[in-house]
């Protein structure tokens, strides 16, 4: 399973059209990327891990995150060990807890003690009759706690809406061993008055969310970085320019221990297939 390099991060992957996304993921693979990463905030997300691995030949695909509320242990192991029989040992299965304004919307009372409800979903991993293995997941992990968990129980994290301060950190605490993956998020334009206003957009979103917000907190941001979405703020979070300036913050992410970068594109339309960025860039980064 290749984890080095530099991938891609994307939500059209995962909730665009099938056939496109499968296109996609081929070239994506013939430009040099390593690894593909797709969400999942509902639906059937195995079944786009399936549709993306039976287009490509030796990429690795992975969840980023599977949502582990969303799932059963058994069904997911049993789900890994078909599409890695079929397709080899290319599944990387993420995992993480999500959020807690996300899954309560929708089921009040489900979202508690997110380190505990992520032990026991590894349990089930590791209790099932054909089990994940260790080396073939990593945890979505922001905090200390959640860091440790990911280096005792898995091979690694995936962190997201991070710095490479953070990356650095994560390093520290994991330690030699354990895998640090990193999505980076870039808008590919040398323009601060396009780039910008895209950046601040998406980032709105996530900043209503706790876990989001309190890490940045944690990272040396102020709470008026974060409730106005500054500057500092979206400069540190997405980086944009031309094809050498994202090169150069993978490249800080990969000085501060990360193993692999995954790079998320935005554009001023957001449910676009950023195609031609990809192709632009992966002369650059791979």
């Amino acid at each position: 399973m290749e984890l080095s390099g530099t991938g891609i991060w994307s939500s059209h992957l995962r909730y665009g059209d099938a056939q496109q996304a499968a296109e996609a993921a081929a070239e994506l693979e013939e430009l040099g990327y390593t690894a593909l990463w797709i969400p999942d905030v509902g639906g059937p997300v195995l079944d786009s891990v399936e549709n993306l691995l039976s287009a490509t030949k030796s990429v690795t695909i992975a969840t980023g995150i599977l949502n582990l509320w969303m799932h059963d242990p058994a069904d997911v192991a049993a789900a890994h060990a078909r599409l890695s029989a079929a397709h080899g040992r290319r599944f990387l299965l993420g995992i993480g807890v999500s959020h807690a304004p996300l899954i309560d919307s929708k089921s009040p009372g489900t979202y508690r003690k997110p380190l505990a409800a992520t032990a026991a979903f590894l349990d089930g991993l590791d209790n099932a009759e054909q089990p994940v293995a260790p080396e073939d997941r990593v945890l979505a992990a922001l905090g200390p706690k959640m860091l440790r968990l990911a280096a005792d129980r898995s091979r690694g994290v995936h962190p997201y809406l991070v710095t490479p301060e953070h990356t650095a950190t994560a390093r520290e605490v994991l330690g030699d061993g354990p895998l640090v993956l990193p999505e980076q998020t870039a808008v590919l334009t040398e323009d601060p008055e396009t780039a910008r206003p895209i950046a601040r957009k998406w980032l709105q979103s996530y900043l209503a969310l706790p876990n989001y917000a309190n890490n940045l907190l944690r990272s040396g941001f102020s709470e008026d970085d974060v409730h106005s979405v500054s500057d500092r703020l979206v400069d540190a979070i997405v980086v944009w320019g031309d094809e050498d300036a994202i090169l150069a913050r993978v490249d800080e992410h990969k000085a501060a221990g990360a193993d692999h970068v995954c790079v998320q594109i935005l554009d001023s339309d957001l449910s676009a297939l950023p195609l031609e960025q990809w192709r632009r860039l992966a002369p650059v980064l791979n």
